[in-house]
């Protein structure tokens, strides 16, 4: 048994963040904190990439895989769009790189503990929190804190009106012969077949002239087993990139929720979600890393200060507003996925968008991209949505 202020649980992007964000340097004695991951085996998440976009001289960009100056859409039609995202850039972090960096940098912390164990249950105890699971040995672990932040997926995801899924399998490749840009990351092609609700695209992060990671994605209600992905990359960088001869040197898969659902912050009195299980995630778009780190930046400040750490909302009530509405005129086939997005960033200066896509424009920004939208199909949506039922979905 061993007590802290505080226990982190998973050591994902969620986890490895707030612990980096705690054992940071400040003024006076920084709080105990014990960090708990699952054992080497079945449990451990299989290696992943997050992509976000800030400004040059970030807290990670030590860890880079890459980063790229220029943004390009491709339309259905294959008219591409390309544009800057100044003052932002495109960043592209893989896990095991970001693993490396915060563990070195928790490694010479005090005050900061790594646990294995696979975690069974996280709940309120007197005075705080605890922490019940078993170490690779089979021996039953037991960790009190102050405070508990649990980054596990629950069960199920939260009742919503509309429940899609961001689902994708990327293939890293190398070839023969120089077929990519490495100053332009390939953000949305939509020269991919598309399904009857929802829409897919193309997604490449090239690595240098003959090196990218190349993925299929798609936003529908289910995700498709491997052998479907294989057969949508191979038309994608057969037909569509016209790679030639390469090799695939990696491999990576993931399914993300997309979900007007509430997620709930708080598992208990002293018992907190973070990440993607605390309402991370941008529902229109799915991206979480971004959000992860302006939720721990202020759950540490709080936990400094004393003051209950109760994440905060990662998004506001009106970019969620927002995106209710389109995963509704998705999902409903009411607006054409594919014209829809290229139509924004044909429309809209990047930089705006993704200020919008990162919820962080105000209100007149988002007014002036609202109207290069189908008003129409938009407004009927509005409507339609206080009358549709909330309904549970598995995770």
């Amino acid at each position: 048994m061993r007590d802290a202020d505080a226990v982190i649980v998973g050591a994902g992007a969620a986890g490895l963040s707030l612990a980096h964000r705690l054992c940071a340097p400040a003024a006076g004695r920084g709080p105990r904190v014990l960090l708990v991951d699952a054992p080497p085996g079945p449990r451990t998440p299989p290696e992943r990439t997050w992509c976000y976009w800030e400004a040059p001289g970030g807290a990670f960009d030590g860890a880079l895989t890459a980063s790229w100056e220029r943004l390009r859409v491709h339309g259905p039609g294959g008219a591409a769009t390309v544009g800057s995202p100044a003052p932002f850039r495109y960043k592209m972090l893989r896990s095991r790189d970001f693993e490396a960096l915060v563990g070195g940098r928790l490694a010479g912390a005090d005050g900061v503990e790594r646990v294995e164990a696979t975690v069974d249950r996280v709940r309120d105890a007197p005075g705080g929190a605890e922490v019940r699971g078993r170490d690779a040995a089979g021996r039953p672990v037991l960790l009190r804190a102050r405070w508990a932040f649990d980054s596990r997926p629950a069960g199920s995801l939260p009742s919503a009106r509309t429940t899609l899924r961001q689902h994708f399998r990327g293939w890293f490749v190398r070839t023969r012969h120089p077929a990519f840009d490495p100053t332009t990351a390939d953000l949305m092609d939509f020269r991919t077949p598309q399904p009857a609700h929802g829409l897919s695209f193309g997604y490449v992060l090239p690595l240098d002239e003959c090196a990218a990671l190349v993925e299929y994605t798609e936003f529908s209600r289910r995700a498709l087993d491997t052998a479907a992905y294989e057969r949508a990359l191979r038309h994608y960088t057969g037909q569509v990139l016209r790679l030639g001869a390469f090799r695939i040197t990696g491999t990576e898969q993931g399914v993300i929720p997309m979900t007007d659902g509430r997620f709930p912050r708080r598992g208990g009195r002293a018992v907190f979600r973070i990440g993607t299980a605390g309402g991370a995630t941008r529902p229109s778009t799915g991206y979480t890393f971004a959000a992860v780190q302006r939720q721990s930046a202020l759950i540490a400040a709080a936990l400094r200060a004393g003051r209950t750490p109760l994440p905060p909302p990662a998004h506001t009530s009106w970019h969620r507003a927002l995106d209710a509405v389109l995963l509704r005129a998705l999902d409903s086939g009411r607006v054409d996925g594919a014209e829809f997005f290229d139509g924004l960033f044909r429309t809209v200066p990047t930089a705006r968008l993704l200020r919008f896509l990162d919820g962080r424009s105000r209100l007149w920004e988002d007014l002036t991209i609202g109207l290069r939208t189908p008003v129409l199909p938009m407004l009927r949506t509005v409507a339609e949505l206080p009358l549709l039922p909330r309904r549970a979905a598995p995770w």
